[in-house]
């Protein structure tokens, strides 16, 4: 695997890194990720497509993107890659073409051969797709229990528009899944979020996908402003720094979920997961030193062995960046520390990472997680 990485900002294109031997001709993939108001001008797609002729461009807009051990905002990081021994196909589809997010996902996942298939990258709407039911739809034509792997994109911390794209200019509402194949190419990941349990544990009793109405019989939105006590005043927003820790059935580990919103009327909070009816809670809060952590643990798992990876994809979570704010380069250079300087590193912090809660399981929908994926080609 040969990579050249180069990062638009303040206008103009930088060369971050080039691998020698690297030749656009023959770049089969290029990852752009960016601020929605860059990535969405006609001049950006038109520029990627003309350096690399061949290669399926595909774009996520972002609340930041990564670049080695760096976070930046209101740029462009570019990651091309060109397999030497492997191979990739990509597919897309809108979110109105199907019923519903799993059908989104069950379609796409029938795109795909499943001959040779090895790791299924997925890059996502973030505003109208529901993140659990897509994974769903994912796991539902995996009987091999391929990895299932990706993110939702962002919009800074705006909630409002994000955008996607295969082959063409960034628009609202695209789901995109990269097919990789070839015994030569080595995928692993990793994911961890390092937020704090505290308060007891309690039962789901009234929910609806991933509108949560009632915790333990009581209205969940009362209890939570209890708990929140002067932050409850800035909801949904202050909510990115107390969310929910989800028990799942058979698993030793546990999900991430955030409020998007809440609905006084209702006595409701609607998430970025859903929330079963009977499912364990607890509420969680930030430990600055256990977020930076997991991103160590999640880029430890992601190692592929004795050898370096060769490209690193770190999709972390807004709500983790709001938190650690100038901290934020911390849980990438703790990932950096890891992965040594001979892994390409880059990335972007979304609306929601995909990722196996462990391996050979199926893939999960998580919020406020460092999520990686690698790739090794031998």
């Amino acid at each position: 695997m040969k990579i050249r990485q180069h990062h638009f900002v303040n206008k103009g294109w930088i060369n971050y890194f080039t691998d020698p031997e690297f030749s656009a001709e023959k770049c089969q993939l290029v990852l752009a990720f960016g601020a929605p108001k860059l990535i969405t001008g006609p001049e950006i797609y038109d520029y990627l497509k003309k350096s690399y002729p061949i290669a399926n461009v595909v774009f996520a807009s972002t609340a930041g993107e990564i670049m080695g051990s760096d976070v930046y905002d209101d740029s462009i990081v570019v990651t091309a890659i060109e397999l030497e021994k492997s191979s990739i196909a990509c597919t897309t589809t809108h979110v109105n073409k199907q019923a519903n997010s799993a059908e989104t996902g069950a379609f796409l996942m029938a795109q795909l051969d499943k001959k040779g298939l090895n790791c299924v990258f997925i890059i996502s709407d973030g505003t109208f797709i529901n993140g659990s039911e897509l994974v769903d739809g994912f796991n539902r034509d995996n009987p091999g229990k391929v990895p299932v792997t990706g993110g939702l994109a962002g919009d800074a911390a705006r909630f409002n528009s994000t955008f996607t794209s295969l082959n063409a200019v960034p628009a609202q509402g695209n789901v995109i899944a990269i097919g990789f194949y070839g015994d030569s190419l080595h995928i692993s990941h990793g994911s961890s979020g390092g937020w704090e349990e505290f308060g007891p544990q309690r039962s789901i009793t009234r929910s609806d996908k991933n509108v949560l109405f009632e915790i333990d019989g009581k209205s969940a939105l009362d209890l939570y402003k209890e708990y929140l006590g002067e932050y409850a005043k800035e909801l949904p927003g202050s909510a990115l720094l107390f969310p929910l820790s989800l028990s799942i059935e058979g698993s030793d580990k546990k999900l991430v979920r955030t409020i998007l919103s809440v609905n006084e009327h209702k006595k409701s909070m609607t998430f970025a997961g859903n929330l079963p009816e009977g499912s364990k809670v607890r509420l969680m809060k930030a430990n600055f030193e256990k977020l930076i952590g997991a991103s160590s643990s999640a880029a430890a798992d992601a190692v592929t062995g004795p050898e370096h990876a060769d490209l690193a994809i770190l999709i972390s979570c807004v709500g983790r960046k709001l938190v650690l704010n100038d901290r934020t380069d911390e849980e990438l250079m703790a990932a950096k520390h890891i992965f040594g300087n001979k892994t390409a590193m880059a990335g972007f912090y979304s609306y929601g990472e995909l990722s196996p809660l462990n391996k050979g399981s199926n893939c999960e929908l998580h919020n406020q997680t460092m999520t990686i994926t690698t790739f090794t080609e031998h």
